[in-house]
């Protein structure tokens, strides 16, 4: 049986705070004053103002309780009925334009409630409208219903006096037993998310995050809604305890409950028909379009939710897009891409720069007692269509994975490698250093797009764009040591003998693999720990892709050098003092910004000890720590190359140098070579020419690869470095001389 209460007409518009949560000595209206600070001077109506009002068959329940500004038009005031306290500014007779939507200035045939409005608002055939602070130049049409509750959090991980704690949001990332939840917050930023869910045993930090939440927010009961200037609201059926910045859009939403939606004048957000969007909070500048539906969920900035897409318990980056799929209690980094129907993504930890293809099913519980498997992607994951993964598994950066259902869990810890699936042979095949011998056109493009569609206007988190940054380098020379560890193995496994300890037998493949000793390529090398079966799994190609990882390493330390060198009038000279302060430490990547440990670990202690005592605090750190990245990449550079090359502390010549310059460039006409390759193999391949009668078709469809925008950039970039080795040189000669 519901219930239902009676009281009063005149108890509407009244008493939205209850009593006993009225703080001693303020109104009702306290909080709602701290919101509007237009200052709009109001005054009472007139007495011809209320009969104008009147013969407009509106009606108020007390004519006193509607304040109105100096410039206030009766005439724009339409079948209307008022309750409680109501503000109206500026009203002109002038009709608002948006898109093809014109009205005119006014309210009209509307239930209004306890609000403020700004100057010449639109506000039509709204049939419920109450407790809202309304900018200026708002345009809101056919809305049935648009309230706020005094209980109203819009979205935020709180809970107001007198309220329960089974009653706060949490969201469930990572795991769908809800260990590793954490508190939403306007302006969270995913390394914010990161950190708090990962380190759940240290409850110093857990206590701090939690305190950081609760301070952001007062527990006060009465928050308005509001709806920011130039906002504009049409044919859209439920809107409940919303705050929404200025300049927003939203048309045809079927509900909106307890969400923040940011927009700005630089940067605004539009929601479109069909959205379904309850215990949320929308980023600046986002799209949610065509029947998306999101429960308890985080949209960082220029992200987009489109066609159908189910976002639950999730949090997703900047600059990201999910379009048909459903993503469930997942943490994306910036810069993931999940198109096409029928994807699914769930329980896992997405570390950005990702492309979930169609009919990939990233995840499943079903292989545990529990629904708590997790999956944890390096950055540059990339699953290839209809790829089937189980709960638990680990991916190192750029795994790219051939279509397939892989029966195991995996864990693959050598980065930029194509993970095959071969049921015929029943086996796992891994390509190390696939994408730089078959792909470096995706791979240098993929950099160059994640940097051009950074949309961001806030930058509070250093986002590196590039493939080969510390982390990834890292990896790679992890990579190294498993492959001459597994070469070892294969090669004593080869000659019949007793295989040794790792130690000797990592030894022994360093000296094969350094040598390009053809050996190697008859050996069956098996890696072991990649993946949870007894079944065979089989590197290919290991000697071309350890040439090619020290090739990565070498070009990604000269890159980084030749930017430092730029200015250094004696560079040989500044390079011996740099190979002292040179480390190659452990890195992290926390939601998109890389950290050396030693800078990530500084961070912890900080907030365990109460030195930074906010969130705000946490995210001045994420600054500072950025400051120092470039320094901090370059010591890390000159470690790696110290390490491939064997140079020790202050012994680098200028002969040596002179040498290394002249195998970069080598090397960066090599990755020139590579992306026109690769680009060419996609027009030349008879399949793809197929479609077209004739090469003048296929010429005006998809362009000339001399007209590749993309490779066009790139041979500028090679040119400029050409000329910055050469200036280099020239000072290394006047040192010689």
């Amino acid at each position: 049986m519901n219930k239902i209460s009676k009281k009063p007409i005149s108890s509407i518009g009244y008493n939205f705070i209850s009593e006993g949560y009225l703080p001693e000595g303020k109104d009702e209206y306290h909080l709602r004053n701290r919101y509007n600070q237009s200052g709009i001077k109001y005054r009472s109506l007139s007495a011809s103002e209320i009969e104008i009002l009147v013969r407009n068959s509106n009606s108020s329940d007390n004519w006193n309780n509607i304040l109105v500004s100096a410039l206030f038009d009766p005439q724009l005031v339409k079948n209307c009925s008022f309750f409680g306290l109501v503000r109206i500014a500026k009203l002109e007779p002038l009709s608002l334009g948006f898109h093809n939507l014109s009205l005119s200035v006014g309210l009209y045939n509307s239930t209004i409630i306890s609000c403020d409005f700004g100057d010449n608002v639109c506000v039509h055939n709204v049939n419920y409208l109450s407790h809202f602070v309304i900018g200026s130049e708002v345009m809101i049409a056919n809305v049935n219903e648009l309230v706020t509750t005094s209980t109203s959090k819009f979205g935020n991980g709180i809970i107001k006096d007198g309220e329960t704690e089974a009653q706060r949001i949490w969201l469930e990332v990572c795991n769908e037993n809800g260990g590793r939840k954490v508190l939403p917050f306007d302006g969270m930023l995913p390394a914010d998310a990161f950190i708090w869910s990962k380190y759940r045993n240290d409850d110093k930090l857990m206590s701090a995050f939690y305190a950081f939440t609760e301070k952001k927010f007062d527990s006060a009961r009465g928050h308005y809604g509001i709806i920011g200037d130039r906002t504009v609201i049409k044919n859209c059926k439920m809107l409940k305890d919303v705050l929404i910045g200025s300049d927003a859009y939203i048309k045809g939403a079927n509900k909106i409950k307890n969400v923040t939606i940011n927009s700005n004048d630089q940067a605004s957000t539009q929601i479109g028909e069909g959205c379904e969007l309850v215990n949320g909070i929308i980023g600046v500048g986002c799209r949610l379009f065509y029947g998306v539906k999101a429960v308890r969920f985080f949209m960082a900035s220029h992200s987009q939710l489109k066609y159908g897409a189910r976002l639950i318990n999730s949090y997703l980056g900047n600059n990201a897009t999910i379009s048909c799929c459903e993503v469930l209690n997942s943490l994306i980094y910036p810069f993931h891409e999940q198109h096409h129907n029928n994807s699914f993504l769930c329980a896992s930890l997405v570390m950005g720069q990702s492309n979930v293809a169609a009919g990939a099913t990233i995840g499943s519980n079903h292989n545990s007692r529990g629904a708590d498997g997790e999956l944890i992607a390096g950055r540059g994951f990339w699953p290839g269509l209809c790829v089937s993964l189980k709960h638990n598994s680990k991916f190192a950066s750029f795994s790219l994975l051939a279509k397939g259902d892989f029966p195991y869990e995996l864990n693959i810890p050598i980065p930029f490698s194509l993970v095959i699936n071969d049921p015929t042979a029943n086996e796992l095949r891994i390509i190390p250093a696939y994408w730089f011998r078959y792909n470096f056109y995706a791979l240098q493009r993929n950099e160059w797009k994640y940097k051009d569609r950074d949309a961001r206007i806030s930058k509070e988190l250093l986002l590196e764009h590039r493939s080969l940054a510390p982390d990834t380098v890292n990896e790679i020379f992890n990579a190294l040591e498993l492959m001459a560890l597994f070469t070892g193995r294969a090669y004593y496994a080869s000659k019949e003998q007793k295989i040794p300890a790792d130690e000797i037998c990592t030894k022994s493949g360093y000296k094969l693999l350094e040598k390009q000793d053809e050996v190697v390529d008859g050996l069956e090398i098996l890696a072991e720990g990649f993946e949870n079966s007894k079944r065979k799994v089989v590197l290919i190609k290991v000697r071309q892709a350890y040439a090619a990882y020290v090739e990565m390493i070498r070009y990604y330390a000269l890159g980084e050098i030749l930017q430092a060198l730029q200015d250094q009038p004696e560079p040989v000279s500044y390079l011996n003092q740099l190979t002292t302060f040179a480390k190659r430490e452990q890195w992290m990547n926390v939601g998109g910004q890389l950290m050396p440990s030693s800078t990530f670990l500084i961070l912890l202690d900080r907030i365990r000890s109460a030195k930074i005592k906010s969130w705000d605090g946490v995210h001045a750190y994420y600054m500072d720590a950025a400051t120092e990245y470039s320094e901090q990449v370059l010591h890390h550079a000159m470690a790696c190359l110290m390490e491939v090359e064997g140079i020790k502390k202050r012994s680098l010549t200028e002969d040596t140098f002179e040498q290394l310059l002249d195998q970069h460039v080598q090397m960066t006409e090599k990755v020139y070579e590579g992306i026109v390759t690769s680009r060419e193999k996609d027009m030349s391949n008879p399949f793809r020419k197929m479609v077209f009668d004739d090469e003048n078709e296929q010429l005006a469809v998809i362009g000339k690869l001399n007209d590749n925008s993309f490779i066009k950039q790139k041979e500028v970039e090679k040119k400029e470095l050409n000329r910055a080795v050469e200036k280099i040189k020239k000072k290394l000669r006047t040192v010689l001389h």
